[in-house]
Formats: structure tokens, sequence, C-alpha cells
């Protein structure tokens, strides 16, 4: 029955795989073609309805469309065009996209050397709507000696030619763009603009008036537009995070409102739509420090542009489908934590209960396994309470984010240390009641299957896996009441063994009955449970200054220990029971004292040799060459099993000195805003995390799990 349960449960991650890999809602094809004595390539797509792809700046989220191209095997640039105009998507968590739906292309120069030779073209997009998926296709193009070619026919040619006649292009506009110091935020500004005499007919409702390139060190919120009736005048509004101080060296927000050098920026200016898009070029050189807060009190009393169809777009965009979709994720991502490294000692734990309750009657098994559930549950619910308040006073934070705290390390350290103790015999809990109760020990009771629900959420959370990542995404990114079901649905997927085991007993058969070998299996789990404690002192000590606090905290250790051994085998136990319980307050009180004053900035995941210290400057001056980033912590037990198994190979160190690729290493031990910011700019919300940098800076994001022949596709 078991087996029977776990082949259903691998064929539902094939079938949702393999249903992610039949999806293909982008075709993409090319035509080479003359036009008014030019010569011209198109890579043109064409997207499934209700599919969209990204522009330049993709906008919240989202990856923009790359085309690469090879002759001859050796890669090759060619000049491309501005891009078609973009419309705007308001996805789930009111995310907004810019991009592409139905057909569209991009056109490119052909140079005259390349008439008669095959061009190797390789397209790649990521494609969403309920779901995203990356797609890719490579279309070898045989250009004839007349520079004409064609695959795929998407487009009539004088279609396409019309396409490209209308294409954006850079232009002098009747509108003024300046740069104010926001009223909201200390470390953000405001770009306004002001369209005088106009009309408010030819304002495109699902594009933007102003569309903005990325441009660092802004980084650009939504567009917010108001109409002016009487006066018919447009005002327009987009925020500015200062991202400068993301920076190395640090670059702040200057406080007379002079930049220490110009900014440059582009922006679409897609007003009036009966002309040609126009792109704008500025360069910013100061901010004024007054004027948001007076506008913001002008735009009280004016109508926001399109804010009924914004909302109607939102609704159709999350649709239920679509967040049944990521609870899905959730469940199975939670699921597959059961599996993972950090949570063995504790699903061990609950497995030894099995065992003891597996002669008990069906309502017992029943009762055990739900109070396990509702351990794991109410841990998930309070994790999500907290990410919602951290989130609500503007934190950034991310997955296993409460293994930043050493307070936090601390006490998991001794409570896990506490239960090894207990598995070896040392002591044991009794229930209130005592004798008249039975005598019953905790682990035989409901209140130590629920502490075993909130000890496995607590140390599943330093894991990442497949499904997991994008659930996580999704509730770190979107409405509090979606954090709690994720949260929910993440906390019932590594649940799920035990509920079913709970209704279905007899799926436990297989394993052992009771008998005197449990109580060597005991001293097993407890070894299991000393080394979970090693590798939480070694999170500890990456948290804080091991020459503060390392002495005091070897010392209440050692002095726990002692107080149950001295307890259990010495007579006159009183004495050394309360001279001890003296010792092990004093103790606790002076290593919480310096954990508290402690401002270590020290890591323990030091930066192994060959790897350089992760920074946006270190990858900005590396482009050119191939970059492998690694994003690690000391708590990640992830981290550590990929690194033994992939980056400390042979093979990988090979790999790299052949491709000559620059290895970088971001630790996210302690909170890192930079780290953090980065992780979420890629749609990460955790670690592990793996990037790959190829020459002309295009970053593409691993994922959770990699391997030498996942890097080696990346590396051509």
């Amino acid at each position: 029955m078991i087996m029977r349960v776990f082949l259903a449960y691998i064929l539902v991650l094939l079938s949702v795989n393999s249903f992610a890999s039949k999806i293909k809602p982008v075709k993409m094809g090319a035509v080479a073609f003359q036009h008014e004595n030019e010569s011209l390539l198109a890579v043109t797509f064409q997207n499934e309805k209700k599919w969209h792809t990204y522009w330049k700046n993709p906008g919240d989220a989202g990856l923009e469309i790359k085309v690469d191209f090879q002759n001859n095997g050796n890669p090759i640039t060619l000049e491309a065009f501005p891009w078609p105009a973009p419309k705007r998507y308001i996805e789930q968590g009111d995310m907004w996209a810019y991009g592409y739906s139905g057909k569209y292309a991009l056109f490119y120069k052909l140079p005259r050397s390349y008439f008669g030779k095959t061009l190797k073209i390789h397209g790649r997009w990521l494609v969403c709507k309920d779901i995203c998926i990356p797609g890719e296709k490579v279309i070898n193009l045989n250009i004839n000696s007349n520079g004409q070619a064609e695959e795929l026919k998407i487009f009539p040619l004088q279609t396409l030619k019309n396409i490209y006649q209308n294409l954006p292009q850079k232009a002098q506009a009747n509108i003024n763009l300046y740069l104010t110091k926001s009223s909201n935020e200390d470390n953000q500004l405001a770009l306004h603009y002001i369209i005088e005499n106009a009309r408010f007919d030819l304002i495109k409702a699902e594009t933007n008036i102003i569309t903005p390139y990325l441009s660092s060190p802004l980084d650009f919120k939504h567009e917010e537009v108001y109409l002016d009736q009487k006066s018919k005048t447009i005002y327009g509004r987009i925020y500015i995070d200062w991202d400068g101080i993301y920076e190395e060296p640090v670059w702040k927000l200057p406080e007379d409102g002079l930049f220490k050098q110009k900014i440059p920026a582009k922006f679409l200016l897609q007003y009036p739509s009966n002309e040609k898009p126009k792109i704008l070029e500025f360069k910013f050189h100061q901010f004024t420090l007054t004027g948001d807060k007076k506008l913001s009190e002008l735009f009280k009393g004016l109508q926001p542009l399109g804010s009924e169809k914004k909302t109607e777009t939102k609704s159709k965009t999350s649709s239920p489908q679509g967040i049944l979709l990521y609870f899905l994720f959730a469940f199975l991502g939670g699921l597959i934590l059961n599996l993972m490294p950090c949570v063995l000692p504790v699903i061990s734990l609950k497995l030894f209960g099995l065992i003891i309750h597996s002669n008990e009657k069906k309502k017992q098994v029943l009762k055990h396994n739900l109070f396990y559930t509702f351990g794991v549950l109410a841990s998930f619910l309070v994790l999500g309470g907290v990410v919602v308040l951290l989130k609500s006073g503007g934190e950034k934070i991310g997955w296993g984010f409460q293994l930043q705290s050493p307070l936090f390390v601390l006490f998991m350290l001794i409570l896990i240390f506490l239960m090894a103790l207990n598995m070896f015999g040392l002591f044991e809990f009794i229930t209130p009641g005592g004798k008249r109760l039975g005598n019953q020990e905790l682990k035989r009771g409901v209140s130590a299957d629920f502490i075993n629900g909130v000890l496995a959420t607590i140390l599943s959370t330093p894991c990442s896996a497949p499904f997991l990542g994008t659930a996580l995404t999704f509730a770190f990114t979107t409405s509090h009441l979606n954090i709690f079901l994720i949260f929910t649905f993440v906390g019932l997927g590594l649940a799920f063994p035990f509920i079913l085991t709970g209704f279905f007993p007899k799926m436990i058969r297989f394993l052992p009955k009771p008998g005197l070998w449990m109580d060597k299996l005991k001293k097993i789990l407890a070894i299991s449970l000393i080394l979970t404690a090693v590798w939480l002192l070694d999170v500890f000590f990456s948290l804080v200054n091991y020459a503060d606090i390392g002495i005091y905290l070897s010392l209440l250790l050692t002095s726990i220990f002692f107080i149950f051994y001295l307890r259990k085998f010495l007579s006159k136990r009183l004495i050394y029971t309360i001279l001890s319980t003296i010792l092990i307050f004093v103790l606790a009180q002076k290593t919480i004292l310096l954990t508290l004053n402690d401002n270590s900035l020290n890591s323990s995941a030091q930066t192994t040799k060959n790897w350089t210290p992760w920074s946006r400057k270190q990858m900005e001056q590396a482009k050119g060459s191939y970059v492998f980033v690694n994003f690690t912590a000391t708590w990640c037990l992830t981290c550590k099993v990929n690194k033994k198994l992939v980056l400390e190979t042979h093979a990988f160190k090979e790999l790299a000195q052949k491709h000559k690729i620059t290895l970088l290493e971001g630790d996210w031990t302690k909170r890192d805003e930079k780290i953090t910011m980065f992780l979420r700019e890629h749609n990460i919300v955790g670690v592990p995390a793996y990037f790959l940098q190829k020459p002309n800076g295009e970053v593409i994001s691993l994922g959770e799990t990699i391997s030498i022949g996942k890097i080696k596709n990346h590396l051509n």
C-alpha cells in the first residue's frame, strides 16, 4: 500500500512537469527581407490567447525576450531596432508587467556580408498567463543571395513592413519631466510630468503614457495618471526607489538634491495614440526637495485615469485557476520537504512515534497524527503572521529568515540539545498528574506530537525544494490572505504523509513491531539530534562573535548535560541539582545578554578559495566573461549538500578553469538587504540560489538545484 501511494505521488510530480513541458504558447519565426534599400531581419512571435511575454523593462517581475545570433558556430551581434511599444498587464498581487500578446516582431539590421549564409537564431522568453513557463527555439535561417528568407510565416510581408514603419523613434516631445523628493519615504523620488491642452480620447487604456526603460540606480514603480477636466491637463507621477544604497560604494540620495554625476534615463511616450511612439532621453542632474506633497493634495481632487479598468483587469488576471495552481505548488513543495536533510531528524522522531503507536487503535493513531498536523499548521500560521507584520513595516524578508536571528537559533539549539539528552535517557518528561495519569512520558502523549510538528516546521524552513520556490515567491509578493493560504498548503504538504497514515493506519504495518531494538534506535536518533545541535551551533557562531560568547555557551551546554547526568546517577542529587540550576541560570543570562548586544558582522560561511564575495559591482566588473554566483547560508543544509556534490567537485573546478568563470559567493547567513533585493528581483525568496551571468551581461537563474550538466548547457 505504501509503495502504491509513493508511486502515485511520483506520477503527480511527473504529470505536473509533463503538463508544463507540453504547453508551448509561443510560436517563433524569422524573416529576412528588403525594405526601401534596407536589409532587415525580423524575428516574429505569435502567442496563444491570453498569454504574454515581456518587454525590455518587464515591470515588477518577468524576463525580457532574448535573441542571440550565430554564424558558422561563432556568436555575432546584429544591430537591433527599438522594440515595438508594449502593453501593460496587471497580474496577481497588483504586479505590473510590460510586454506583448498576440503577434509581434523584433527587427535587426542584416549586413550584406551574411547574404547567402545560414544564421542560427536562438530565441528565449518567459511567457505567462496563470502560470509562467520559460520557452526557447532555435532557427537555422538560410538567407539567399538576395538577402531573403522565411521560417514559419506569422505575418504577411506587407504587414511586417507596416509594423517596422511604426516602431518607436527617438524624438523631442512637448512634455517636461522633473524629479522631486518623495513625500512618502526618505529613500524615494517622484518623477512628475504635465501635459497641457491634452486630448483625453487619445490615451490608450491598456498602456502607460510614459513607460520607463531600466535605468540603475532608479527603480521605477507604477505610473499614476490624473486628469483635470477643467484645464484639459494630464498630470502624471511615477515613484522611484533609490537603489544607490545597494551599490558598492554606497551612493546615498543627496540631501541637497544635486547628483554627483548625471543620471541618464530613457522613456517610451505613447501619447497621443494617433502618433508613432517616441523614445525620450534625459539626463537628470538634480531633483527638487519640495513639490510632491502639494501635487498629492492636488491629485486628491482629480479622478485617476483608468482606475475602473485596472480593477477589472486585475480581477481577470487573479483567476481562481491561477491561484489554485500556486496552492498545488505549495502543497507539493511541502510534501517534498519531508525528504530534505533539514527536517529528517524530526521526521525520524515522528516515525519512532508511529512504531510506538503501531499496536494502538485506529482512533488513537489518528489522534497522534492530527496533533502533529496541528503543530505544523499552527507554526506555519504563526510564521505567516510574522511575515505579514514585517512586510507591513516595510521589511524585505525571505524564506528561512528566522534563522538569521541569533537569539532564535540559541533557543532552538538548547531545545534540540535537551531533546537529544531525553532520547539518551538522561531524563523523562512527565505529564501533569504524574502516576494518577499512568505516569505517561511526554513523548507518548499528544503534546509531543504537537511539539514535533512545530520543530519540523522550524527546521524545514531553511530548505527550498522544487515547486516550493514558485509558491513562496507568489506568497511573499501578494496579499496578506494569500500569504496565510500558501503557508497553510505548505504545512498540509509537510504533514500529508502523517495525515494519510492517520486515516489509513494499515499503511504503517511495514514498520517493525515495538521491542528491545527500539532502545538502540533511540540512541541513533539521539545522535541525529546531537548532529542537528552541532549544525545549529555552527549557525549560531556564524551570527555572533565566537570570542565573546563561545566560552559561555560551551559552559552552558556542558552544565545542562551535567545537571541531568548528576540527577540521574548520584544519590545526593538535590544539592547538585540546585547548584547546577543556579550555574545554568547565570550562564544562560550571560549568553543571552551577550547575544543581544553582539554587533558582529562576521559570517561563518567564509568565502572559500577561488571564490570572491558577491556584490553587484563585482558582477558588473566581470562582464565580458562568465560569472557563476552561489547564494548560500550556514543554516542551509541543502546549500551544503549542493556544495559537496557539485561545487567542490573536480569536474566543476575543471569547468570553471576551462571557461575562465569568475566565481562569486553571496552569504545570506545574516540579514543582507543587498542579497535580499537581488533575489527578489529574480523572483526568488530563499537560498540556495544559483545564477550564471553570460559575457554579454545576461543573468540566468539556475534555480535551487544544480548539476554540471545544467551549467554546461548555458555555457555555449
